[in-house]
């Protein structure tokens, strides 16, 4: 799959796709057209055979987040509406099955940061740095503190949010907004390495480990493994489960016939 728009850049290479934020002029802004094309080609993604995903950017700075000129002056049912489209792309990122990794080379703003943190993985170059940059204005980042408040523990997001200052790339990754820093000549490699890593093993089964994490992972303990076990029971019955058991069994290698795409499991 490969194709280019105005904003937005989309690569297939092997099993991997990656969707490239295309408007360095414009530092990558979230306007609604982008919003809109990035969902899409999120949404194509998991419907195709790939199976992995990076999200990069052209440019020296990963995405500057909204455009204020698609606010300013509208009235708040259209400014909810904008809110609500940034909401559908975000929950699209981690409702496909395939692993996606952030790959992040300079400074990830508002929404930009939210993009980030709402990725299943990220790797930045030395050189990238992060903000919520609300707290400095007034208009404070509350839809990017959803997804960064999910990354990072309650005080650290606060504080990202309330002060408005940015931090670099050490920093988010011993806060736990990134997985990973690296020299800016060795981004794409690392980013291409743990991607490999986490495309290992039975794409279906990756897809659903993936959509019960982020279905259990605020629900109070007990609760999260009564729906655990119930997903890895009938998880247990897809032909790659089986094929993973016998295997093992037999000191064999696996041979995957699924899927990346979601398997309906047996209740």
């Amino acid at each position: 799959m490969s194709g280019e728009q105005e904003s937005l850049q989309v690569d297939r290479s092997g099993d991997t796709i990656t969707i490239w934020l295309n408007r360095p002029e414009r530092r990558n802004v979230l306007t609604r057209g982008l919003i809109k094309e990035l969902t899409r080609a999120f949404a194509d993604a998991g419907e195709s055979e790939a199976t992995g995903v990076i999200l990069a950017a052209r440019g020296p700075v990963f995405c500057a987040g909204h455009d204020f000129s698609d606010m300013a002056g509208i009235d708040q049912r259209d400014v909810r509406r904008l809110f609500e489209k940034c909401t559908r792309l975000m929950t699209t990122i981690q409702s496909i099955p395939q692993p996606v990794v952030a790959m992040v080379q300079g400074l990830a703003t508002g929404a930009g940061c939210q993009l980030v943190a709402t990725a299943d993985l990220a790797v930045a170059s030395d050189e990238a740095r992060f903000c919520t940059p609300g707290g400095r204005g007034g208009l404070f980042c509350t839809t990017p503190l959803v997804a960064v408040g999910r990354s990072i523990s309650r005080k650290r997001a606060l504080e990202m949010a309330m002060s408005g200052d940015e931090i670099d790339a050490h920093t988010a990754a011993s806060w736990g907004l990134i997985n990973e820093v690296v020299p800016a000549a060795e981004l794409e490699g690392a980013t291409t390495a743990l991607l490999r890593r986490v495309t290992r093993g039975s794409p279906a089964s990756k897809g659903i480990g993936k959509h019960a994490f982020y279905a259990q992972i605020d629900q109070v303990q007990s609760d999260a493994y009564d729906y655990a076990v119930e997903v890895m029971a009938a998880a247990s019955q897809i032909p790659d489960a089986q094929e993973s058991m016998a295997s093992f069994l037999e000191k064999r290698a696996p041979s995957w016939t699924e899927s990346p795409r979601t398997t309906t499991l047996r209740k």
